[in-house]
């Protein structure tokens, strides 16, 4: 029997049809969806504040999540107007990665919850009479956010002892 091989669907026709066992590997071909994947909705926030005395800056922040969507994990920047000290103690799960800049995981963030408070003390270097700290998320876990006024924001700190809320 003399078979000629054809391009495309049609090959795969005329191959069923010559066997028995190709059909059932054609009808059981499994079908690709094509449609684009879309990624779950987060609105990351952080709320906090801080006070600077003699060159350490007091942070507590807690970030926050309004959803719809929970995110097991995001990033958050701190980046500071000035260099910080070169010695540091940050808490686990943050991580200096720049001469002005700290990462910090901030855990999972259910929707419409609350994350874990990050707490630190940072030494900046010298006794800066003031000092802007720049705070936005890096990675949101995958998640989209469309609503950036509640997750960039800068705070400037007054080396007073006084505590700025954010």
């Amino acid at each position: 029997m003399r078979i000629r091989i054809l391009c495309g669907l049609g090959a795969a026709v005329l191959v069923a049809l010559a066997s028995p066992a190709a059909t059932a590997a054609v009808v059981a071909a499994p079908v690709v969806d094509t449609a684009p994947a879309v990624a779950p909705e987060a609105d990351l926030a952080y709320h906090g504040h801080l006070s600077m005395t003699g060159g350490r800056v007091d942070l507590r922040m807690t970030p926050q999540n309004h959803g719809p969507s929970g995110v097991v994990e995001a990033t958050v920047r701190l980046r500071w107007s000035v260099p910080l000290a070169d010695e540091q103690g940050l808490p686990a799960g943050c991580a200096r990665t720049e001469v002005r800049t700290v990462m910090c995981r901030t855990g999972a963030l259910p929707a419409d919850g609350w994350g874990e408070t990050i707490t630190m003390a940072v030494r900046l270097r010298g006794a800066p009479a003031e000092v802007t700290l720049g705070i936005d998320t890096v990675w949101g876990g995958g998640a989209v956010d469309r609503n950036h006024h509640n997750d960039r924001q800068e705070v400037l700190v007054l080396d007073t002892g006084d505590t700025y809320v954010f």
